[in-house]
């Protein structure tokens, strides 16, 4: 006799087939399922942060290259509009001027007004999360798309303007990763061998500098480190200056976008194609600039020709030179104008409260001072040098690059831009000399003054314990009994209610030592405010008359909201609000 299958047994079944009956090939789902798990234990096998890396590596290289179009076609559109307006100086004037500006003003507007945090490169806040300390809402998913769509509309704004970009899990790591990957991205440099060069460079390989020009080098160095000095000096006095004025302090605490209008209309007046920028190449793009500049012939021995001079820059790349050439000034009129000029500008630049990166700008700019030097070298030396054999002439590209890394490295503190400098331009021949030019002018610029982003947060005041530099043996002999505080207040092991009340109210350290006893101040261990917190709300003091518990708990530690527990067991919860109603009743019954 069969027993009754009962009701829900048969639903049940019917709910299992009807769930595999859909699935088909059920051998091939678990041969391939098998597979995947198989795939996927082997790949963790070398750990799961590569993936992570290689996600953030491919995200940011799409992000930059989507970035690098959108400006080139903004820039393009820029550049056409100028031309189409025809020979009308006031036209012209306009369509150069307005064009930055309103893409810097949306770029301002923008970012500010989905988060404060958006302005500046970013790095010295990243140098600072990286010590340890936590920047509220600063790595949040919002400020990067500000920071995105912000330096979008900077880099349209182009030469113009002259900035650029540099764009809880093992969180510091990540961040280190990522500034990496920000450098690789933006400069094609990943610390190895370039696939392609960025800034493509012809310089001679078979004897790309004669023993002699070490000297000159040298020189470059020292001159890139004494200039990178006046330049951190003037640009965190400005920077402080700006913060200090009541009329742009004013500005930049209520009307951003007026104060970034302002700056970008004088920087785009000066560098007018037919005014005053006509002597500082100001039609070139900032790949132009270096383009130009990393050129291995000498620009002093050169013919400028008339017809090229006519043409839009970019058209032939050989003749971007010629955009330095005018016919008052020599080349070296042109250079040394474009240095004194680009000086203050670049520092006026990044007062600008909109997203920016400042290295390319100094890049080049260390990149023109090299240029000028190089040019002099070959000037006193047509024939060339010859320290042994044959004449070898002077490649004023070659100081170029030296004064790009050197210039760069002196303002940031960095050694790295030495192989930096050679990895985007794919040129080795200058290694040497490149490398005694950065060692030269860091070695000026960390004796006198902080790097550019140390400079930017001692201005900003951010939490950011600085490195000692004096270089005095009487720096290390300060001990820490000279500067701490002595008065601390601490915990008994043995304490109880009564005891983290009376330390609660007495300091408001997020972290509490935790002694052997009163009476033996022998360290035992730490706890947190907020392990406090939790015990003070999960226990009741047996001591404490009824009803002031919560009132005092509110006002003690500023909460919004406790619970309510009777012998450990949750029976309500309590709000501010509700609080306030009842003492505003019991001060005022009805």
């Amino acid at each position: 006799m069969e027993r009754p299958v009962p009701g829900g047994l048969q639903e049940e079944e019917k709910v299992l087939v009807s769930e595999q009956s859909w699935r088909p090939c059920p051998k091939a789902r678990r041969r391939l399922q098998g597979c995947l798990e198989w795939v996927k234990q082997q790949l963790f096998r070398v750990g799961e942060d590569w993936y992570f890396l290689f996600v953030l590596g491919v995200l940011m290289a799409t992000i930059s290259f989507m970035m690098d179009l959108l400006v080139s076609r903004l820039y393009e559109a820029h550049r056409w509009l100028y031309q189409e307006v025809g020979d009308i100086s006031v036209l012209k004037y306009l369509s150069w001027t307005m064009y930055p500006t309103a893409l810097a003003a949306f770029s301002t507007g923008f970012s500010q007004s989905i988060t404060p945090y958006s302005g500046g490169s970013g790095i010295p806040e990243l140098k600072t999360i990286l010590t340890g300390v936590v920047l509220e809402d600063y790595l949040a998913i919002q400020n990067f798309g500000a920071k995105v769509v912000g330096l979008t509309c900077t880099l349209a704004c182009g030469s113009t303007v002259f900035l650029g970009k540099v764009n809880k899990f093992k969180q510091n790591e990540m961040l280190v990763a990522a500034q990496a990957v920000g450098v690789a991205t933006v400069f094609g440099a990943p610390i190895s061998e370039t696939i392609a060069a960025i800034f493509k460079s012809d310089l001679k390989i078979d004897f790309p500098f004669d023993l002699l020009e070490t000297f000159f080098f040298a020189i470059l160095g020292a001159i890139c480190g004494l200039v990178g000095c006046a330049y951190l000096f003037c640009q965190r006095w400005l920077l402080a200056a700006v913060r200090q004025n009541r009329l742009t302090a004013k500005l930049l605490a209520t009307d951003k976008p007026v104060y970034t209008v302002l700056v970008v209309l004088l920087l785009a007046s000066i560098t007018f194609p037919p005014g005053l920028g006509q002597l500082m190449a100001s039609r070139l793009t900032m790949k132009e600039y270096l383009t130009s500049l990393f050129d291995n012939r000498t620009w002093g021995s050169l013919v400028p020709n008339a017809s090229s001079v006519a043409d839009p820059p970019g058209v032939d790349p050989r003749g971007l030179w010629q955009e330095w050439s005018h016919p008052s000034a020599t080349i070296f009129g042109t250079l040394t104008f474009f240095l004194l000029m680009k000086f203050w500008m670049l520092i006026l630049a990044t007062t600008l409260p909109l997203p920016a990166g400042y290295f390319m700008p100094i890049f080049i700019y260390g990149a023109a001072i090299g240029r000028l030097v190089g040019e002099t070298v070959a000037l006193l030396f047509p024939q060339g040098l010859r320290s042994e054999g044959d004449l070898h002439p002077v490649v004023p590209g070659g100081y170029a690059l030296a004064g790009a890394a050197a210039f760069s490295g002196s303002v940031t503190h960095a050694i790295s831009t030495a192989l930096l400098v050679c990895e985007t331009t794919g040129h080795l021949g200058h290694v040497l000399p490149v490398v005694l030019a950065v060692l030269v002018a860091n070695a000026i610029t960390q004796k006198h003054q902080p790097s550019f982003y140390d400079g930017t947060i001692i201005v900003k005041k951010l939490p950011y314990l600085p490195p000692i530099r004096s270089r005095h043996m009487a720096s290390y002999q300060v001990v820490v009994e000279e500067f701490m505080e002595r008065r601390v207040v601490a915990l008994p092991k043995g304490g109880g209610f009564e005891e983290v009340l009376v330390a609660l109210d007495a300091s408001a350290d997020t972290e509490y030592p935790v002694v052997e006893s009163a009476g033996s101040p022998t360290l035992v261990g730490t706890i947190s405010r907020a392990q406090l917190v939790t015990f003070l709300q999960s226990h009741e003091h047996p001591q404490a008359p009824p009803g002031e518990k919560a009132h005092h708990l509110f006002e003690l530690l500023k909460l919004q909201r406790i619970f309510v527990t009777r012998f450990g067991e949750l029976v309500g919860a309590v709000s501010r609000v509700e609080l306030r109603r009842a003492i505003e009743e019991l001060a005022n019954p009805k």
